[in-house]
């Protein structure tokens, strides 16, 4: 006798943005289908839907993920965080403050993204986690200094199809708290150098 299928869909509750809902959804479904298309919150932005572009990027228990690639039963219980999170109520956060005031942006598709991904970034950095530019690795070592080169490297995963590359290496270090003083961030601007290259 032929056994019934399991069933497909499954009730979950997400606790997005410290509030909770319950939805029910087809075992296939992502976070990213479940954020936009049955909770209304479509900050989070759909690009190449195959985690390459970081469009989608939200923070799940602080650290960032693809959302296009994340179930949304596989993210139940956990912490998400989405760019309609991000703020204190009125007060933007230290990223999106800077984004604003140093053109971080233009057409604005991939900014969600990017200042999930940049909170984020700061975060591991100030944990001291290397990336692949990282001189010294040892723990002892303690954070690399965050230059344009560990910013652009850590930042790698979110695409602009603008070429708003200079403004947002400027605005994650300014939201980092580089001080204005230490001059312009290599590989800017200001220092010279071309758009294209900020990018590479």
């Amino acid at each position: 006798m032929a056994t019934a299928p399991s069933p497909t869909y499954s009730a979950v509750t997400l606790n997005i943005n410290g509030e909770k809902h319950t939805l029910t959804v087809d075992h296939r479904t992502t976070l990213l289908d479940a954020l936009r298309e049955r909770l209304d919150m479509t900050g989070t932005k759909k690009g190449c839907d195959q985690g390459q572009c970081g469009a989608c990027t939200v923070l799940i228990d602080k650290r960032r993920a693809v959302s296009c690639l994340q179930l949304a039963v596989a993210a139940e219980g956990r912490e998400i965080t989405t760019i309609e999170g991000v703020a204190e109520g009125e007060q933007l956060h230290p990223v999106q403050q800077a984004f604003l005031d140093l053109d971080g942006y233009q057409c604005g598709y991939c900014t969600p993204g990017q200042i999930c991904s940049a909170v984020a970034v700061i975060e591991e950095h100030a944990a001291g986690w290397p990336s692949a530019v990282t001189d010294d690795v040892r723990p002892e070592a303690g954070p690399p200094p965050l230059t344009a080169d560990e910013i652009r490297e850590r930042m790698s995963g979110n695409l602009c199809r603008c070429g708003a590359y200079v403004s947002i290496v400027q605005a994650v270090a300014r939201a980092a708290g580089i001080p204005a003083e230490a001059g312009p961030v290599p590989g800017s601007a200001q220092d010279g150098s071309t758009r294209e290259g900020a990018a590479a």
